[in-house]
């Protein structure tokens, strides 16, 4: 249980890493938006005009940077879940048996 606890100490720790750089990375330019959760979208949207690499390569690049930041902050949350769950399992074992 002592292991669990300190391997989700650990997984929170990087989660807020994580968020500090969607935070840095929202910051960086006001098209991205203020959302941590929502990847930015690569592909064309009925009625919003999608930038593609050949408009703004610093943009588009800056945008894919923030979508892998997002796709390991899921990562890292499904982990967090997944360990959690065994954590809360152990503990009921151990109460229980």
């Amino acid at each position: 249980m002592v292991l669990g606890t300190a391997f989700l100490i650990g997984l929170f720790i990087i989660l807020k890493y994580v968020l500090a750089w969607i935070t840095y990375y929202n910051n960086l330019d006001s098209r991205l938006g203020n959302s941590t959760w929502r990847f930015s979208y690569d592909y064309p949207v009925i009625g919003e005009r999608d930038i593609s690499d050949l408009d703004d390569k610093d943009f588009v690049r800056l945008r894919r940077k923030k979508n892998k930041i997002i796709l390991i902050m899921y990562a890292v949350i499904l982990i967090m879940f997944i360990s959690s769950m065994s954590l809360l399992s152990k503990f009921l074992l151990f109460f229980f048996n």
